[in-house]
């Protein structure tokens, strides 16, 4: 019997199941898509039943893809996008089709209510949790209880995504350390649920799963399950983590001081460390690392690649029909336009916080948007401007980290991003540090979690065999005179910013005056 691993990597944009055998090579891999919900301003809605609907579809094709006798599949693991809130009543039913995903900030009310009660540098400083706060899973929580009391009485837990994926599979309710650290009510440092914080919410602790280490085994596939999915009841289901500390697993990043780039949905540059890198003003968000006595700390954009998703969609229509003809990625075509546009895209700046602001920004109430826009500015320098603004908003984060700690000149770059020979040099530019990619490019996630579902089941002894798996395809190094122009473009990129920040504070101002004169 060949044994092999099943890796789900449930992400903002669609699930990715991966086969991989027991040296960690990737044998097939199969992506499904679902949408994400806007149903008013600040919502971000997914339907956990369409998770576990590409689980399953993914799943089915995967084995049909590989050919993989489903009895070799030993066990899986699973990375999911952060700070779910399904809820579940006492029979484990979803309370809600639909439910607020990592981006949705509606509980700002919450959030004021709770800071105008509670310190909210010494709630950052024990939690770690730097993105907004209203992104944060209590007081999303907090949320149904103001607005939907009657569902809220009936919460028996509350779950993650790639935890209510687990429940699906084995019928168990458990959730790991990364993904508990993400719930605002977690001490980063004691690795529990802090007593402080839950009597200061008000939200009571048997909601919250209760917690096990990441690549413990919370169970096999439940009989009904295993016809449905195609796999065999025998297989183990090992806990998993928050992607952000399982795709640090899987980037290498699992020891002191190592640094890679994701340039993914929301694209973030973390470095890895046996101390939380807390800082007030930057606001690191910092989860548990998947590996004991680590963490994952880092700055990103909250819409980094869904940004170049929009611009795909929107403006790349064209580009979309041909990929189609040609059986090529959209994405390929539009970079190879964007590459005819110089640097500076011609004077045209693209901030992409299209979602809002975040701590490292003037403002949270900042907007994206395109500017220095004129009728010279063409279809390559939309895109090139676009690729431009996503990596020098993350050469901000970068720099503030360089302020906390020391980091290598060297960063591994994974996600999509790092398909593209474009925007490999203008990452290394830009952010002026030489660029590596290796085979493993966008499954780092998914080695994380086929890595946790190998030590948990006693397949690997440890997680070393990570670094021999990583093979260096390609080392990109910063040219000195692209550096400089970045340098400058830099200077303009922050001022742009800094208005766009003053513009959506105005604009609030100025709607809920509007508001406030209608009542």
């Amino acid at each position: 019997m060949t044994k092999r691993i099943i890796a789900y990597d449930l992400g903002t944009g669609g699930n990715k199941a991966s086969l991989y055998d027991l040296d960690g090579n990737c044998l097939e891999s199969v992506f499904v898509e679902y949408p994400t919900y806007f149903p008013h301003n600040n919502w971000h809605e997914q339907k956990p039943e369409e998770w576990w609907n590409a689980i399953v579809k993914s799943t089915q094709v995967l084995i049909e893809k590989s050919g993989v006798n489903p009895k070799d599949i030993h066990c899986c693991g699973i990375s999911g996008h952060s700070l779910g809130v399904v809820p579940l009543d006492k029979e484990k039913n979803l309370l809600r089709e639909s439910t607020p995903i990592w981006s949705d900030y509606r509980a700002e009310k919450e959030v004021a209510d709770f800071f105008s009660r509670y310190d909210e540098e010494k709630w950052y400083m024990l939690t770690g949790n730097g993105l907004k706060p209203a992104n944060y899973a209590a007081f999303k929580i907090l949320w149904y209880k103001n607005n939907e009391p009657d569902m809220y009485e009936k919460i028996d837990k509350v779950v993650g995504t790639k935890d209510y994926i687990n429940f699906k599979l084995t019928g168990e309710v458990r959730t790991d350390y990364s993904y508990a650290s993400g719930y605002g009510v977690y001490d980063l440092v004691g690795w529990q649920y802090s007593d402080e914080l839950l009597e200061a919410t008000g939200l009571p602790k048997h909601i919250f799963p209760e917690i096990i280490a990441s690549d413990a085994v919370v169970g096999t596939i439940l009989p009904e399950v295993a016809k449905e999915i195609g796999l065999s009841e025998n297989t183990q289901v090992v806990c998993g983590g928050v992607d952000n500390s399982c795709m640090a697993l899987g980037a290498k990043a699992f020891k002191e001081g190592r640094i890679y780039n994701s340039q993914g949905s929301s694209s973030w540059i973390a470095i890895s460390s046996q101390k939380p890198l807390l800082d007030n003003d930057s606001r690191p968000y910092i989860f548990t690392h998947v590996i004991p006595g680590y963490y994952a700390n880092a700055l990103c954009l909250a819409a980094g690649g869904t940004s170049f998703r929009w611009i795909r969609d929107q403006f790349a229509h064209s580009e979309k029909e041909e990929a189609e003809k040609l059986g090529k990625d959209p994405y390929d075509l539009i970079t190879e336009k964007a590459a005819q546009s110089p640097i500076g895209s011609r004077g045209l700046i693209f901030n992409p916080s299209l979602g809002g602001g975040l701590p490292i920004d003037k403002s949270l109430n900042i907007q994206g948007g395109y500017i220095g826009l004129s009728s010279n500015h063409t279809q390559a320098d939309l895109y090139r401007a676009a690729m431009e603004g996503i990596t020098l908003g993350q050469r901000i984060c970068l720099d503030k980290i360089r302020e906390l700690t020391n980091v290598s000149d060297e960063m591994l770059v994974v996600g999509g991003g790092a398909r593209s020979e474009l925007w490999r040099q203008i990452s290394a530019d830009g952010y002026d540090v030489t660029i590596l990619k290796t085979n493993v490019d966008q499954q780092a996630a998914a080695l994380g979690a086929a890595a946790l579902a190998a030590v948990g089941t006693g397949l690997w002894n440890d997680y070393e065999k990570i670094d021999a798996i990583h093979e260096i395809e390609l080392v990109i190094k910063p040219d000195p005179e692209r550096v400089a122009k970045y340098n400058q473009l830099l200077e303009n990129f922050v001022t742009v910013s800094d208005t766009l920040s003053d513009l959506g504070d105005l604009f609030k101002q100025r709607a809920e005056k509007q508001v406030s004169a209608v009542k």
